[in-house]
């Protein structure tokens, strides 16, 4: 977001605060064409992709060139949207496809032999067909070490993770900061900036608040809103629960607008509200939608777009 917008929202929010002293239950104010063909990859650094490849998968002894490790079919190429990673290729049988940092896409190269194509099976390019969303043009091919043909798209070499076991399953994203899901460019796949506050559809909670980088939101029912926000997590606590940061009323989707505020912490940092109860997310979930922290102590739950705790017990 703009430098500009970003000095308005502080503005904005501090304005929030001086409201906050009387009452909170207000609403808020808070490169195309074809690469194909041709250049015969250069053995991959096989001992570091190993490792690269993840808990045991391709760690073994390496495995000959040949048949044991030629690319499989692709079938009709389509584009299939994931909720974390955005848009992505996928396979004649809804498998997602993967591209490797070490690779180059002028000229096409592959570097992934041996325990590397065990754990990341190359895909053939000779059955490729452009489906739905992908560009024909995009399409081509790259000649292994042992002589098979490659797909390629938008010149860099695809491949599948052994650990992807269902259609739609995208384990691979980001192993060893190396290995990504492909957008149908040939770039990285890369979800949609989400809003500073949004929600999503969990199957166990329904529909829950996340922030700007789609973690969990969570409230502590220590905690107060009336007549003004006070936070109890305090000292070691924010470790755990660190505070979300202010939020602008339009930088969010999905969220009621009534008590969307901020509010200053006693040690000065100013801390977003929903309803005017203080939000937090937690150090333990690790990635987008995890929910690790819902009911943790019987006191941290989930939070709903009304600002409601997700299955806490009624009073």
């Amino acid at each position: 977001m703009k430098t500009s917008w970003r000095s308005a929202s502080l503005v904005a929010s501090a304005a929030v605060v001086l409201a906050l002293t009387t009452a909170c239950g207000q609403d808020g104010g808070g490169a195309t064409g074809s690469q194909n063909v041709g250049a015969t990859a250069a053995p991959g650094d096989v001992g570091d992709i190993g490792a690269g490849a993840g808990d045991g998968i391709g760690n073994g002894s390496a495995a000959p060139q040949g048949s044991a490790n030629a690319p499989e079919p692709a079938g009709k190429l389509s584009v299939t949207p994931n909720a974390e990673i955005g848009e992505v290729v996928t396979d004649g049988a809804g498998h997602t496809l993967y591209r490797f940092d070490a690779d180059t896409a002028k000229p096409p190269k592959t570097t992934c032999e041996n325990d590397c194509a065990t754990a990341w099976p190359p895909v053939a390019a000779d059955d490729a067909l452009a489906g739905e969303g992908i560009d024909k043009s995009l399409l081509g091919e790259v000649t292994r070490p042992d002589g098979s043909k490659q797909l390629t798209i938008g010149g860099w070499p695809a491949y599948r993770y052994a650990k992807d076991t269902a259609a739609g399953d995208a384990k691979g994203q980001g192993v060893n900061g190396k290995w990504f899901a492909l957008a149908a460019d040939g770039k990285k796949a890369k979800a949609a900036d989400l809003a500073g506050l949004s929600t999503r559809e969990d199957p166990k909670l329904g529909e829950i608040v996340v922030d700007k980088n789609g973690m969990t939101v969570y409230r502590f029912l220590k905690d107060e809103a009336w007549p003004k926000p006070v936070s109890a997590c305090t000292g070691a606590c924010l470790e755990k629960w660190p505070v979300v940061a202010p939020v602008e009323a339009n930088d969010t989707k999905g969220v009621e607008k009534k008590g969307l505020m901020s509010f200053t912490r006693p040690d000065g940092a100013a801390q977003q509200t929903i309803d005017c109860w203080p939000i937090y997310t937690f150090a333990g979930d690790k990635e987008a939608g995890d929910t690790n922290g819902q009911g943790v102590g019987g006191i941290w739950y989930a939070v709903k777009p009304d600002g409601k705790p997700v299955g806490a017990p009624k009073k």
